[in-house]
C-alpha cells in the first residue's frame, strides 16, 4: 500500500495501478482507504467506469465516517462529465473501451459460410418420400400402389430451402452477435479516427 501511495505522489498512476490489482489479487485484507486510492488512480488513468465502481465501494463501505470523505465527494463531482460522455458515445462500450471492429465479419454483421443446413450441396432429400422419388399407398383391396412423389416430382431430392441451391448461407456474425463490433482494451477518447489515404 505504501508503494501504491509513493507512485501516486509522483504521479506514476500506471504503477500506482499495477500495485493496487496486484493487491487485490493477492486475497489479504486490503485498508479501508485502498478504494478511494484506487478510485482516484483509475480516474488519471481514464479509467472513469472502474474509477466510480471503486469510489461507490469506498463509500458504501464508510459512509460518512471515512478519512477520505470529501475526497470522494469531489471525485464524484469530477467523474459525472467523463461517465455522461461515456454514455452518450457511440464509439465506446458502457464502460468507457473504445469499439473495434470485428476480425470476423469485418464489421457487416453477418457472414457467408457453406450452408450447413444441406452440408453445401444445394440439394436435400425429400421429406414426404424420404428421397424415394416413390410414394406407396394401399388401396381398398389392401394393395400397395406405387406413386411418383408429387413434392419433388419423383427426384426424391428438392432445392435445399435454407441456402436456395446457392450452397451458401448468411448469417449473424456469432464472434460480435451481429453488431459488427468488439470491445478493446483501448480507453476512448469519443474522438471519431479520421481515416487519410
Amino acid at each position: 500500500m505504501k508503494g501504491a501511495k509513493a507512485a501516486i505522489e509522483r504521479n506514476d498512476f500506471e504503477a500506482a495501478n499495477s500495485i493496487f490489482r496486484n493487491l487485490i489479487d493477492s486475497g489479504q485484507p486490503l485498508p479501508e482507504e485502498m478504494p478511494y486510492l484506487f478510485a482516484e488512480t483509475l480516474f488519471e488513468i481514464k479509467q472513469y467506469d472502474n474509477s466510480a465502481n471503486f469510489l461507490n465501494k469506498y463509500l458504501e463501505l464508510t459512509g460518512f465516517t471515512g478519512s477520505h470523505y470529501k475526497g470522494a465527494q469531489e471525485l464524484q463531482k469530477r467523474l459525472k462529465s467523463p461517465l455522461t460522455d461515456i454514455q452518450q458515445c457511440q464509439l465506446c462500450d458502457r464502460r468507457g473501451y473504445r469499439y473495434k471492429t470485428c476480425f470476423t465479419c469485418e464489421g457487416k454483421r453477418q457472414i457467408e459460410q457453406d450452408c450447413n443446413y444441406c452440408k453445401a450441396k444445394g440439394v436435400v432429400g425429400c421429406s414426404r418420400c424420404s428421397g424415394s422419388g416413390m410414394i406407396t399407398k394401399m388401396n381398398i383391396f389392401k394393395i400397395v400402389e406405387y406413386f411418383e412423389c408429387e413434392k419433388c416430382a419423383g427426384k426424391g431430392r428438392l432445392t435445399c430451402p435454407v441456402c436456395e441451391g446457392s450452397l451458401k448461407e448468411v448469417s449473424s456474425c456469432q464472434t460480435c452477435n451481429g453488431s459488427g463490433k468488439l470491445s478493446s482494451e483501448d480507453v476512448c477518447d469519443h474522438v471519431e479516427e479520421s481515416h487519410e489515404h
